[in-house]
């Protein structure tokens, strides 16, 4: 993807965020809410995924959130001709199962091979997640590999199941991982469970208990266990309950492991060895010419608060989340639920033109470019439709307030239209409050 690629915005963000990762030479982390990007990504591609982040709504399916310089959406997939990386290079013709034969469908860790990967054995991965879950039977792929993770197969009788751990460093930045280790809000990730805490060391941890689909159009659930450790390590493992995370059919009920199971996984002792293995994530290189300078970030709960208080007389707040760069709220004034939400961004200039290049887009008389926008929902809730209004300075200071007529983007519409009108979205958008939040 290039800086100058013009945004679709029916396209799956996942689908658009898992090419860009894949397609950058692998050299760098993910971290922080909502952007997602590490200082040392270059900037061109920052400013892409940060586009990106805002049209689509600031906060992402847990299972979009990359860790260790991949993306993890696909933490276990079936391995097939058009997937032959993994994070033990498996070879051409498949991995061994743990019987000794070559599996023809295997499941392995999506991880393209970069430089500081660790080589770990994959075989060492693989013993320590056999001795920290029940006893059954296990298939895994490419045990004489090495790598950064494992994926395989589980089977207890009653029908097998994909599951996949795979360990890396969490950014350079001071609170790289905290998103890993953060149930997200249901407004925006469907789960039937998630719960987090801290270990005695300072550890940070999640269970996750949700779906692989946020409008559950198939029946794949995803349950996941993530541990920040108190130096800066992720052990992140994933479950499902189908032999595949996506395209599979459905092979128990549930995934394997319960909450508690998942979670002695992840906080297991014996990984710290592993971890230690793992090199030091290299910083992405300044190109040519380009001087490193990142714009300014918002930073504490301003961007909620300034929305809140924008808001129109008349609705009632039932939920509200977020930080940083981005916010969003739930409201109700007696006709439906309401999700609404913003992204407020300096330095976002060298996109204008991608952003406002086309569309209802005018010019006010101060340069500030205004674009309206009314289109279906994307996140398959029937009957959503999303109200935007994205404004943006001069000198790239862009804010960009959307609108929905439900609660949650997901699920079915609540209402015929959102509960703020395009003139008030436009209203909100323009308002001298946002530019006066502190940065850091």
């Amino acid at each position: 993807m290039s800086q100058n690629e013009k945004h679709d915005p029916d396209a799956g963000f996942a689908d658009e965020l898992g090419s860009a990762l894949r397609s950058t030479g692998e050299s760098f982390a993910l971290d922080g809410r909502p952007e997602l990007v590490s200082g040392g990504l270059a900037r061109g591609r920052r400013r892409l995924l940060r586009r990106r982040l805002a049209v689509t709504g600031g906060t992402l399916a847990l299972a979009a959130i990359g860790v260790g310089g991949v993306y993890a959406g696909s933490l276990v997939t079936p391995a097939g001709p058009a997937d032959k990386a993994s994070v033990a290079g498996a070879p051409e013709g498949g991995g061994k199962s743990e019987g000794g034969g070559t599996s023809e469908t295997v499941a392995a860790t999506e991880a393209p091979e970069k430089p500081g990967t660790a080589k770990i054995p994959v075989s060492d991965i693989a013993d320590i997640v056999k001795a920290n879950t029940p006893a059954g039977q296990w298939r895994f792929d490419n045990l004489d590999g090495e790598g950064q993770g494992v994926g395989g197969y589980y089977d207890d009788g009653h029908g097998e199941a994909a599951v996949g751990v795979f360990l890396s460093h969490a950014g350079h930045a001071p609170d790289a991982g905290v998103d890993m280790v953060t149930c997200p809000a249901k407004a925006y990730v469907p789960y039937d469970a998630c719960e987090e805490g801290r270990l005695a060391d300072g550890s940070r941890w999640m269970v996750f208990q949700g779906y692989e689909y946020p409008d559950k159009r198939e029946e794949t659930k995803n349950w996941r266990a993530v541990l920040l450790t108190e130096d800066g390590f992720l052990i992140d493992a994933s479950e499902y309950n189908a032999l595949a995370e996506k395209g599979a059919a459905i092979s128990r009920e549930n995934p394997p492991f319960t909450a508690a199971q998942m979670k002695a996984l992840v906080t297991a002792e014996a990984w710290r060895p592993l971890l230690r293995q793992i090199p030091q994530l290299p910083t992405a290189p300044t190109e040519p010419g380009e001087v490193r300078q990142a714009p300014p970030e918002i930073v504490g709960d301003g961007v909620s608060a300034t929305l809140r208080a924008l808001l129109p007389k008349g609705l009632r707040v039932v939920d509200k989340g977020g930080e940083g760069e981005f916010a969003f709220l739930v409201v109700d004034d007696g006709k439906g639920k309401s999700l609404v939400q913003v992204n407020v961004q300096h330095g976002m200039g060298d996109v204008a033109g991608d952003l406002f290049g086309s569309g209802d887009v005018t010019t006010l008389p101060d340069g500030r470019k205004v674009k309206l926008t009314q289109q279906p929902g994307e996140k398959g809730g029937a009957g959503v439709v999303w109200w935007t209004a994205d404004t943006i300075t001069k000198d790239g200071f862009r804010v960009v307030v959307s609108a929905f007529n439900t609660g949650a983007q997901h699920e079915a519409a609540t209402r015929p239209e959102p509960a703020l009108t395009m003139e008030q979205l436009k209203t909100i958008a323009l308002d001298p409050k946002w530019a006066k939040l502190p940065t850091k």
